[in-house]
């Protein structure tokens, strides 16, 4: 009985802390928590059950129409805090608070963590192909595909490199985005739309209800 109250009492206070470190309610994280404990595996008998990445990816599929195979890796990503290949209740927790209920400051780290492929603090011309060149895939045309994502490579750095390094920093990013807001996902969609963001939070709040 002592076990289980110590137990009890260790949730508690886990959840109040996430409360904390979220933007979320605590009916709200409680709520998440069940998400992730339907989607996540144990991987031994002392190890807390995480998300793996699959999942995750089958989860911004059903939830949030997200596709773009390379995007949803640099957003789980972004989310793996630690690196290790799955996500932990407070790094799904932390992540869909930032990715839902952000503030203008976290999802600008936030998605430029995403575009900043190799983690070295700047996007470079060659990240910024890998994710550009998805644009033009399905459009018809005469021209090489590749010339036309290096024309957009060059519009992005004249819109967004204001120390003229042919790359873009943090701090480009943050001006280039309080400048003008429609440019976070310069890159490719990392966040989910309004009406995906308003659906999934809607379905929280009559949850947490019940």
């Amino acid at each position: 009985m002592e076990n289980l109250k110590a137990k009890a009492r260790q949730r508690k206070k886990c959840i109040e802390d996430l409360q904390r470190k979220s933007h979320f309610s605590i009916p709200e994280i409680e709520h998440l928590l069940k998400i992730h404990r339907k989607k996540a595996t144990s991987h031994g008998k002392t190890d807390k059950p995480k998300m793996e990445r699959q999942k995750f990816s089958d989860l911004l599929h059903e939830e949030f129409k997200m596709t773009d195979d390379v995007l949803i890796d640099r957003v789980f990503r972004a989310f793996d805090i630690d690196a290790d290949g799955y996500l932990s209740e407070e790094e799904w927790v932390r992540g869909i608070s930032i990715f839902l209920k952000g503030t203008m400051e976290e999802q600008i780290k936030y998605a430029f963590s995403v575009y900043d492929q190799n983690s070295d603090g700047f996007i470079s011309r060659e990240e910024m192909f890998q994710f550009l060149k998805n644009c033009l895939v399905n459009q018809q045309t005469e021209e090489d595909p590749d010339e036309g994502v290096k024309d957009l490579i060059e519009i992005v750095i004249k819109k967004g490199d204001y120390d003229h390094d042919s790359k873009i920093s943090l701090k480009d990013y943050e001006k280039t985005v309080g400048e003008d807001y429609l440019l976070l996902e310069m890159l490719g969609p990392c966040l989910p739309s309004r009406k995906y963001a308003n659906k999934f939070l809607h379905s929280m709040e009559c949850n947490t209800k019940k």
